[in-house]
This record gives structure tokens, sequence and C-alpha cells, in this order.
């Protein structure tokens, strides 16, 4: 009868000659996949090593997008891929096609957002599916705001949220509120605190006393950003409505241009006015009706989408209609 110790050694041989075989298999496919015609020597497990990382990190972008599901690839998705072209070390395969990306410079494109990486010619084909990713986002502050609440996985950015709540906590009786703008350099510094420590940033009185620098710096993120809150393709609608003399033909038409706005801009424009309604309704402190808050906030949060000089200017007056309207008729429109 065998001992223990040559059963054990037993059992160990085989489960070696077992992994040496399903190594052969798998070494089989590699060589298969790569199109290499291997001779009746293999060469050493070294050769075979840095193929096999390499095809692991293939395989695992390539599953990444196998695994989105149809539902995750229709319209309800709406941030679309932020595509530059790029250079990659190293072969490369398209996550769209799956095919092989040639050349030794700017072989395809890859999602500043996401990392995704794809053919040229298959970026128009590949679905508004965006899922950014922190590891690529490096600023708050002129980043995409659906980019940044995507990466964050919040409602609405980070800075909107916490600017508003501290002015709310202790500014909303603070005579000029938003007219006044606070010193520019600490500001500022706000912006950089925002983009180098995100939610950590320390905005209390503590740190600063001044609350016109708080509203300043939201002021600021407002401005920066590259699609404003009310967007470029919503901006004729927001005019056409502003431009109706019937109240009710005007509030239809401004329901109408509000479900234009993608969803992250919409959640945050109905914050904001919601906001700027409590404002007005501090007016006998802080002196700011909703007229002087639309005078403010204007130009701000809509821009004029490529248009000459001349009808820019006068658009301006129709923006400050626009939110003046949106800030009176906030607990209708929202």
């Amino acid at each position: 009868m065998p001992s223990k110790e040559s059963y054990e050694v037993h059992k160990e041989d085989k489960s070696l000659v077992q992994k040496a075989k399903r190594e052969a298999n798998q070494e089989d496919i590699l060589a298969a996949a790569l199109g290499m015609r291997m001779g009746p020597q293999k060469p050493p497990a070294t050769f075979w090593q840095p193929l096999k990382l390499f095809a692991y990190s293939q395989l695992t972008s390539l599953v990444r997008r196998a695994s989105l599901k149809e539902s995750d690839r229709t319209s309800k998705s709406e941030k679309a891929h932020n595509f530059k072209v790029h250079t990659f070390r190293g072969p490369h395969w398209c996550e769209h096609c799956a095919s092989f990306m040639w050349g030794l410079m700017a072989q395809g494109v890859k999602c500043a957002d996401c990392g995704l990486n794809v053919h040229k010619q298959c970026s128009s084909l590949v679905p508004d599916d965006c899922k950014p990713d922190l590891r690529h986002i490096r600023k708050v502050y002129s980043c995409d705001l659906t980019t940044l609440v995507k990466a964050y996985n919040t409602a609405r950015p980070m800075v909107v949220d916490m600017c508003i709540r501290e002015i709310e906590s202790r500014g909303l009786k603070s005579e000029g509120l938003y007219r006044i703008s606070g010193f520019s350099d600490s500001v500022e510094e706000v912006k950089m605190a925002f983009d180098k420590a995100g939610e950590k940033t320390d905005i209390s009185v503590n740190a600063y006393e001044d609350i016109n620098i708080i509203t300043g710096a939201l002021k600021l993120y407002l401005r920066d950003l590259p699609v404003p809150i009310i967007s470029y393709d919503a901006y004729p609608r927001f005019i056409e409505a502003a431009k109706l003399t019937d109240p009710e033909k005007k509030l239809e038409a401004f329901r109408e241009a509000l479900t234009l706005l993608p969803p992250s801009h919409s959640e945050t424009l109905k914050y904001l006015m919601a906001h700027l309604k409590r404002v007005t309704q501090n007016e006998k402190f802080n002196l700011m009706n909703a007229e002087n808050l639309a005078i403010v906030f204007g130009p701000t949060l809509m821009r004029a989408p490529n248009l000459d000089a001349m009808t820019a200017l006068n658009d301006i007056r129709y923006q400050r209609q626009v939110v003046e309207a949106l800030i009176k008729n906030e607990d209708v429109l929202f």
C-alpha cells in the first residue's frame, strides 16, 4: 500500500502536468490569435510571459465593452465621448471593432474622460455611453459639467452644491449679494483649491470670512464651463421664449426649452434657480431682486453659440429676461 508521502508527490506531479497542458493550450491559442506559425520547438517560457500579460490587458478592455448591455447603449446615456488623437505605445486593438490599430504614431483616438481606445473611423460609431473615470479628470473648473457629475456620481457639480450651502448658511442677508465682487486673488485661490482637493475644499467662514469670495467662486465656475448651463443647443429656444408677449405661451415655451437641456444641466439650473428665488425673498436685506440677479447671471448662464457680434449684443437683454423669468417662475417651471 503506497504511503501518504508518495500519494502527495503523485498528486503534485499530476497537477503540474495538468498545469503544463493548460499553459500549452493557452500558448497555442495566443499564437493563433497573433497569427504566429509555431515550429516543432516552441519558444521558452520567458518569451510567452510578456505576450500573456499584453493579451490579458487587451482582453480586459474588450470584455469591458462587450459586457455593456444593449439597454446601456441606448439613448438613456447622455454623455458623449471626448475623443482625442492619441499615439499608443506598443500594439493596441480597437475597443469598438476589436481590430488591430496599425501605425507607429496617431494610430487612433482615446477618450480623455473614460480612456476608451478606438480607431478614428470607429469613433463616430461608438454610442454616447461615456462613463468618466476620476483618473482622467484633472480639474474641476473648466471641466464639462456632465463629465464632472458622472465622474463623481453626483446630481450636480460639487462647486455649485458647496458654494450655495455656504451662501445660504451665512450670506442671504448680505447687501449686494452676487453684485459685489470678492477679492480676485481669493476667488482664484478657491478655484485652485477645488481643482486640487475637490469635495475636501474648505470654504467655511474660518477660511473665507467675506461671503463675496464664495459668490465670486460660484460665478467663476459657471462662466468657465465649456458648455454653459443653458447649453448652446437649447439657447435659441430660450431666446425665442423670452421674445413672446403672451404669459401662458411664454411659460409653455420655457417648459419646452428646458426639456432640451442635458439632465445634469437641467438639475443644476433647477437647484440654482431655487437658490436665487430664496435670495430674492431676502431682498429687503440684500437689495437683490430677480431683475438685479438676472443682470448678473444672464451672460453667466447662457452664451450665444457662434453668432456675430451684433446679434450677440442684441441678445443680452433677452438673456436677462430669460433668467428673470426662470427665477420668478421657478416653482412652476421646475
